[in-house]
């Protein structure tokens, strides 16, 4: 762990400049399907790799990851009017209205003169209009990378195996901040320490939350922290997030962070490949309102209303990207409604989205079919290979920390469980371990039911894949 954050404190100008993606640097991928001179030798699994069904829904995200790596204070994001303001150009003038989500991650190195600094990050809100919006907050959470004094939640990067079971009767299973956040956000609940709501009176800026990025007593002095929040306005609202030093010991008043407001953007960082240039492909990372927070799909055969097993080995991109379909031609990423100009022009890898997905099964067979069901991290690519990739030897990259939530698969003596919840470590290139089976006799039929938040410190794309298993004698009796 000490090594990982030694190497995330690097200046990031070290980095490939190919390697910049929204969220997390990546390796650079080129979108041939052909390998490049010098890539990692790899597989090629043959199965059928096809776009996943269904799409995003309309709802809002402010989407705050540019800069990533915060080096000055000032304005991250704010959808406020920026008529009459000293520098309109720092706000996007974008209201928001009824539902909408909020996604953010930063990282602070703190400052080479002390040892002991403090960042402030902020959420401000205002009513657009002369009368109160009451603010409810539906869902929620947030985490640091470290929490030096155990007062803040936090998740460190933790050398977790690839894959372990989620269990109410246990401590939750995280490793890194997004980990917790998106595990935490998938169990429909609000972290504790954030309020139900707030009623926002009209004329001035309301402080939902002032959350702290401390780096005392870290080495190297490298902290971050992810916060996503799922929202509900009875009237139309302007939000606001903030960067502020710490005044002493405590966070910045709220006459500081209205001056902050009224001045100018903290710098961006790493300005984007124009959409469609060509060459290598430099993602940037997103500071806008997106459209979609949710993936809803049924994934059957074209035509039909439910998937025969015979279609098996089968596999799904899950937050594909440009230059990044595994050879489906999908780009799930959604739009961006309003950004700041030199950040990403889309919302790539769909952070903190949320997949919901169904996959009704029928045995369309004379024999009994054993499916196991994967989360897999194949090889970047963009061309059909009549398959995926995957890495012929283990990488070091880690390219997926989260949790992966089923309903359906086989439970005790072969009937359909309820939800069950699996944290995965995948690497780059890694096929991804059995989260479970399905035994289907002839004509049986079972559904399965698939939800993941994407989360922070992850690389996309990921697939969802559908894998045959030699069935057992017939009659042997079910495990």
């Amino acid at each position: 762990m000490s090594r990982l954050l030694r190497w995330l404190a690097l200046p990031l100008a070290w980095l490939p400049a190919a390697a910049l993606a929204n969220g997390s640097p990546t390796l650079p991928t080129p979108g041939a399907a052909t390998p490049t001179p010098g890539a990692p030798a790899s597989v090629l699994r043959s199965r059928s790799v096809l776009p996943l069904a269904g799409g995003l829904d309309a709802v809002p995200v402010l989407n705050d990851n540019n800069p990533e790596l915060i080096r000055s204070p000032g304005i991250l994001l704010s959808t406020f009017a920026g008529a009459g303001r000293a520098q309109p150009s720092a706000h996007l003038d974008h209201p928001l209205n009824g539902r909408f989500d909020l996604f953010s991650h930063h990282v602070y190195a703190g400052r080479p003169e002390s040892l002991d600094s403090t960042l402030w990050l902020a959420v401000v809100a205002q009513p657009r209009g002369d009368r109160p919006v009451r603010l409810q907050l539906l869902a929620g959470s947030t985490a640091l990378s470290q929490s030096p004094d155990g007062r803040d939640p936090a998740a460190p990067f933790l050398p977790l195996p690839t894959l372990l079971r989620q269990s109410d009767s246990t401590t939750p299973v995280w490793s890194g901040p997004g980990s917790r956040v998106a595990t935490e956000l998938l169990e429909r609940r609000r972290a504790s320490g954030l309020p139900e709501g707030w009623t926002l009176a009209p004329g001035q800026p309301t402080t939902l939350l002032a959350l702290p990025l401390p780096v005392r007593g870290l080495d190297p002095l490298l902290n971050g922290r992810n916060l996503q929040l799922q929202l509900l306005s009875d009237g139309p609202v302007d939000l606001a997030l903030l960067a502020a030093p710490a005044a002493g010991d405590g966070p910045p008043s709220d006459s500081v962070w209205s001056r902050l407001l009224e001045g100018g953007l903290s710098p961006r960082e790493h300005a984007p490949t124009p959409r469609g240039a060509p060459g290598a492909m430099i993602y940037s990372r997103v500071s806008g309102v997106q459209a979609g927070s949710r993936w809803q799909g049924r994934l059957t055969a074209a035509g039909a209303s439910d998937l025969p097993v015979s279609r098996a080995p089968i596999s799904w991109p899950i937050a594909s990207l440009e230059r990044g379909s595994l050879g489906t031609g999908q780009v799930q990423t959604a739009p961006l409604a309003v950004f700041y100009p030199g950040t990403a022009w889309a919302a790539h890898g769909n952070y903190g989205v949320t997949y919901d997905l169904q996959i009704p099964l029928r045995n369309d067979t004379d024999r009994l079919q054993v499916l196991a069901l994967a989360f897999e991290s194949p090889l970047k690519h963009d061309k059909p290979l009549g398959g995926l990739r995957f890495a012929a030897s283990p990488s070091r990259s880690v390219t997926f920390r989260g949790t992966v939530e089923v309903s359906g698969l086989d439970g005790p003596g072969g009937r359909a469980s309820g939800r069950q919840a699996f944290h995965l470590v995948l690497r780059a290139g890694e096929e991804g371990p059995p989260l479970g089976q399905v035994r289907l006799q002839p004509g049986e039929r079972r559904s399965l039911r698939v939800r993941l938040i994407y989360p922070a410190d992850a690389t996309p794309p990921q697939a969802l894949s559908l894998l045959p298993v030699a069935a057992p004698p017939q009659g042997s009796a079910a495990p």
